[in-house]
């Protein structure tokens, strides 16, 4: 329910009007901190005053929010209502502040950009600055992680992600496949003296550890043949270019990176799809707008660094001799 169905709902003279908007935020906050003066801290008004607005609430509710235990305060069933319109009334709130703000701004403003490590290093850093000199009155702020930031609740505008189910609710397009291959510090081809399963390898571990790549590893290489294991993509790189061992990146990752070298075919089992997201309330506002379509003009052009094409043939940096051969690895065991 909206706030505006929310009004529409009160006969006049509803008690219920006399509720506002802070003390609906109010219970919200004793409910996530589950004390008065945490509450209190959090939206920077003082104990007393908190204490008497939930009192205010309660008895206009005719209710009580809470229980008041020795560990603290505890929602009940009615507060667990409220609290849930809070959050409610809070997207409404953003939502509309922020397509208010976007028309007004154009391509002007803050723009907030969630990605990964290793799409941000080589690949979106020069997109952001092609953008930026045709915008210089955007002013951009970019958080790197893998873990997905909440832009129903603006934590960012803009997502860039590699993924194969992107959020329902976030409003994007895919704009490439993303390619992995094998990557080495060290010259030479595939079919040297050591056989690719008895090399050391690279590998992901921590909030990477369910990556498609870290699977295969897991299953095409001893256990103790796997001497590092990162959770930052492009760490994995610089472990890589270290001499630390093989390892599989992303091609558009790994065929830009001064001092490694694709060893091996494209593994056609980790492809992964490339995303911009962003949500439906903001899309259409300028920067919003302008900086995804420049993405996705300056992304089909690099369309073959992407999708692992660029391969021998382009690659300076490439093995004489030829194609790549498959990887071969030794039986799984019975």
């Amino acid at each position: 329910m909206t706030t505006t169905e929310l009004e529409q709902t009160r006969p006049m003279g509803d008690p219920i009007s006399r509720l506002s908007w802070d003390d609906l935020r109010i219970v919200r906050a004793i409910a996530e901190t589950g004390a008065l003066a945490a509450a209190a801290h959090r939206l920077g008004i003082n104990g007393s005053t908190i204490a008497r607005r939930l009192s205010k609430v309660e008895e206009v509710l005719s209710v009580a929010l809470f229980d008041r235990r020795r560990t603290g305060y505890v929602a009940t069933a009615q507060g667990e209502e409220i609290v849930a319109l809070a959050e409610r009334m809070e997207l409404d709130v953003v939502s509309v502040a922020r397509r208010v703000s976007g028309h007004a701004q154009g391509h002007a403003g803050e723009l907030r950009i969630t990605t990964s490590d290793s799409i941000l290093l080589y690949f979106l850093t020069p997109m952001i600055a092609s953008f930026q000199a045709l915008n210089p009155a955007v002013r951009v702020e970019v958080s790197v992680g893998n873990g997905a930031m909440n832009l129903a609740r603006g934590e960012a505008d803009i997502a860039i992600r590699a993924t194969e189910a992107p959020p329902e609710n976030l409003f994007g397009r895919k704009v490439a496949t993303i390619a992995w291959a094998p990557y080495s510090a060290c010259p030479g081809s595939i079919g040297g003296a050591c056989p690719i399963a008895e090399r050391q390898w690279v590998s992901y571990g921590g909030r990477l550890s369910g990556l498609k790549a870290a699977d295969l590893v897991a299953k095409r290489a001893p256990a103790d043949n796997v001497a590092y294991r990162t959770d930052s993509v492009a760490g994995a790189a610089a472990a890589i270019a270290a001499g630390l061992g093989v390892g599989y990146l992303p091609c558009m990752m790994g065929d830009l990176s001064p001092d490694i070298e694709r060893v091996g075919p494209i593994e056609p089992v980790l492809n992964d799809d490339l995303w911009l997201l962003t949500h439906p309330d903001i899309r259409r506002s300028g920067r919003i707008y302008a900086f995804m379509s420049h993405c996705v003009e300056a992304i089909s052009q690099q369309r073959d660094l992407v999708e692992g094409r660029l391969g021998a043939a382009h690659d300076p940096r490439a093995t004489p001799g030829g194609p790549w051969r498959p990887l071969r690895f030794p039986a799984a065991p019975r």
